[in-house]
């Protein structure tokens, strides 16, 4: 009995030891834990569902885990899946065309900057095909657009009530040349005004002007009723020659060329030669020919203003002047402009200078139109862009 229970014993041993020996080899067969994974986010709490969002970041990467008794990989819940890589979206691209892209084009759009120079007292026949304009006739007309029925208003005479026309659109009962200190006006309603309270910058280029004074006087060959800004008392500060407001507006036309260079030129400019450039006096002129005076100044002036970026970029040279000889005749009106139709293009539309008041306005979206340019016909037709 003895030596069957000696037996036994052994035989139990020898079971338990490879009981112990297999278990041990499936322990091993285990995938290997996290070391530095808190228990606690591994096993789930009791009576809780296990959330993989709360697995450490190395084992929701690691690899997948083996079923026991297959040798394929099972199937791993979406969250515990490896991330993949994903190459971003691509950009945007608007439809029909590439993507856009900032630029300051150099091409203007609208018209942005206004140059008017007026001459004097010479009907449309006197220049159109004459000798003495060789410039007018052979350079400008041929690039330029220009209108073959533009007149003063009306019974208009002389200079002064149609440059306040010009400014105004009407001439305040005015019928004579007269001085700032005799025709000034109280009136604000006026282009300049209109222009600053927009913010739209302006400069009268006056030929021989000092620019250390308000302009109200004239002296040598400027004449103050060739300049109307001078005869509204907001420009000049009730004639008050030391206005700051009026000099710095008011400046000599050598500046011209300097503010041409600089790119510092104004939005709207009026300029105004000297009696002798201006096709009006002819004595102490370079030539007793008016018109040749005229046409010589012109020659040297406007390919100055041409060649600036001001120009370029959207200016507009009007050149016109400011009342007919011998009655109501057509005279000049000349548009020179990236912007226009040009090579010699024509109309016979009736135009005044209230047209081109109206034609100014409305390039700077100034309202309300001045006196008679609310009833005026505009010179869009000389343009191929308007504004």
């Amino acid at each position: 009995m003895y030596k069957i229970n000696h037996s036994f014993q052994w035989i139990s041993l020898v079971v338990v030891l490879l009981l112990l020996s297999s278990c041990a080899g499936a322990a091993n067969n285990l995938p290997a834990m996290n070391a530095q994974a808190p228990i606690h986010s591994i096993i789930p709490a009791p009576g809780s569902q296990s959330k993989p969002s709360q697995l450490p970041a190395a084992t929701q990467t690691s690899q997948a885990i083996t079923s026991p008794n297959s040798t394929q990989p099972a199937q791993q819940p979406p969250s515990l899946a490896t991330p993949q890589t994903t190459a971003p979206p691509p950009a945007i691209t608007p439809t029909g065309g590439a993507a856009p892209v900032t630029t300051h084009s150099t091409n203007a759009a609208n018209i942005k900057t206004v140059f008017i120079i007026v001459m004097e007292n010479h009907n449309w026949s006197d220049i159109l095909n004459s000798p003495s304009a060789p410039y007018i006739n052979k350079t400008l007309l041929p690039q330029a657009s220009y209108a073959s029925q533009y007149f003063n208003p009306p019974s208009l005479h002389p200079s002064e009530p149609n440059y306040l026309w010009l400014e105004a659109g009407t001439s305040f009962g005015i019928t004579s040349d007269g001085t700032p200190a005799k025709d000034h006006q109280s009136t604000t309603d006026h282009l300049v005004t209109y222009l600053n309270n927009a913010g739209i910058t302006w400069k009268a280029y006056q030929e021989n002007i000092t620019g250390k004074v308000c302009p109200i006087k004239g002296t040598g060959s400027y004449a103050p009723r060739h300049n109307p800004m001078v005869f509204f008392n907001d420009v000049t500060g009730n004639n008050n020659p030391n206005s700051s407001y009026c000099i710095a507006h008011e400046r000599p036309f050598t500046e011209l060329q300097t503010d041409l260079q600089n790119n510092t030129v104004a939005q709207y400019n009026f300029i105004t030669p000297n009696l002798c450039d201006d096709m009006h006096d002819s004595d102490g002129c370079p030539t007793s020919d008016q018109v040749k005076n005229g046409d010589t100044w012109l020659s040297n002036q406007v390919p100055m203003i041409m060649q600036s970026n001001a120009y370029k970029q959207g200016g507009v040279i009007f050149i016109t002047w400011d009342e007919s000889e011998g009655g109501d005749h057509p005279i000049g009106m000349i548009v020179l402009s990236p912007l226009a139709k040009g090579g010699g293009y024509t109309n016979s539309i009736h135009y005044t200078h209230s047209s081109t008041l109206r034609t100014i306005e409305e390039i700077f979206n100034i309202t309300p139109l001045l006196g008679d340019a609310s009833k005026a016909t505009d010179l869009s037709d000389l343009f191929k862009k308007f504004p």
